[in-house]
């Protein structure tokens, strides 16, 4: 796994390095979340309907898959830290232009660039962030997407109370930009320079020559199919948690909006727990104890039917694929003969792909159906995770970003 360093002690550099990728996972994290809350505003004040408010916010996934996979050759030009940075930085000028955006349109093509920040911002990210973790010598990559979780969650509150007390979406998404520029910018200052990882991010035959060859479409293929089964628990609580417990379960308002923030509040919690697991117990048996764990959760509430089953059955089901997307892209970042940037833009494309499909599967089982027969595809998607899990094995011949920085085994 990644992170196998040389066990020398983490440098000043080092530690500074990840405070930046620290930052930029929370900026990422707060981006786009500060805005969800304030969608009813700008539907209102364009006077939109929710078809044309839904086909705005559409744009924001559709310009990930249309132009996510460019990070990978963006990365390798100019640095995972700086490419991360700096389009953090970009992300963060173009959220309070939302707020002015005149017509449908306009919101449309803001939510498109944002889309397109937001998309190379979490390769760039993520192949830093193990850069930072091979010099580490041991796992940081769940303790940074548990940065992440936390700060979408606050950016979250922050957005509906600032509804809830009338403040001005322009103003609110001023503040909040203005915040995340400047921590973009110190992020800047602090991440490892392009030379510390250059051999990594040059290291392979390029994005035509990944998509074009077996022995690297093959492992990148089953890490997508990992998140694409994480990503379907996840999407899970927030998009049919709240149906399922009203519709056939007859639970109030309140109990049938439990099931997210049990999920997101044991997800985060697995992730600022999962390094230290990982380490101790190695990425393939840590996933598939954790996806098992998530399948047998789901089913029981599912055969239950209870809304307080459901509940404890969703918390139980964050705290098993907690650590499922960190080690995905860690995975992806260090296929042999794969460039870091290449593979997590690659793997977050195909992921992305699966996620649109899976709402959409339920969605029709539950017309035909009920929502809990269409909620039954969730425990088998766990199953699928733990199935695949063994994609995150150590591969003979695996780069390793501060080996090869370092002249190591795998710099060629």
């Amino acid at each position: 796994m990644p992170g196998a360093g040389t066990g020398a002690a983490p440098t000043r550099a080092d530690r500074r390095a990840r405070g930046a990728v620290m930052a930029l996972f929370a900026v990422n994290g707060a981006t786009y979340n500060s805005l969800v809350p304030r969608f009813p505003a700008l539907r209102d004040g364009l006077g939109l309907s929710n078809t044309e408010l839904g086909t705005a916010i559409a744009a924001f996934p559709g310009a990930a898959l249309l132009v996510g996979v460019l990070a990978g050759p963006l990365i390798a030009r100019l640095g995972s830290g700086r490419v991360a940075a700096a389009v953090s930085l970009v992300g963060a000028l173009l959220l309070p232009l939302v707020a002015l955006a005149p017509a449908w349109w306009a919101l449309a093509a803001a939510l498109f660039l944002l889309g397109v920040t937001d998309a190379w911002t979490d390769a760039a990210m993520n192949a830093h962030g193990l850069v930072v973790q091979e010099r580490y010598g041991r796992s940081i990559i769940n303790g940074l997407h548990a940065t992440w979780s936390v700060a979408a969650v606050g950016a979250g509150l922050l957005g509906a109370a600032a509804a809830g007390l009338g403040v001005p979406v322009a103003v609110h998404l001023a503040v909040v930009g203005a915040v995340l520029a400047v921590a973009s910018a110190l992020a800047w200052r602090a991440v490892l320079p392009p030379e510390h990882h250059y051999a990594v991010v040059h290291d392979g035959p390029g994005l035509r020559g990944v998509l074009t060859s077996w022995h690297t479409v093959a492992p990148l293929l089953a890490v997508a199919g990992l998140m694409v089964c994480s990503g379907a628990v996840e999407d899970s609580s927030a998009s049919w948690g709240a149906v399922y417990l009203r519709d056939d379960l007859g639970a109030g308002a309140f109990v049938a909006g439990l099931p997210f923030v049990a999920f997101q509040t044991t997800m985060t919690l697995g992730r600022l727990a999962g390094d230290r697991v990982v380490d101790r117990f190695g990425p393939v048996r840590v996933a598939r104890t954790g996806a098992l764990v998530a399948m047998a959760a789901l089913m029981a509430a599912l055969l239950l039917a209870h809304p307080w089953a459901a509940v404890v059955g969703w918390a139980l089901a964050g705290l098993g694929v907690a650590t499922l997307f960190p080690l995905a892209f860690a995975a992806a970042g260090t296929v042999p003969g794969v460039r870091a940037g290449d593979g997590i833009a690659v793997v977050g494309f195909l992921a992305r792909l699966g996620f649109l499909t899976m709402p959409p599967v339920i969605g029709a089982i539950a017309d035909a159906s009920s929502v809990g027969t269409g909620l039954l595809v969730v425990p088998v998607a766990s199953l699928g995770a733990a199935v695949v899990a063994g994609a995150l094995r150590s591969r003979p011949g695996a780069s390793t970003p501060a080996a090869s920085a370092r002249g190591g085994p795998s710099a060629g």
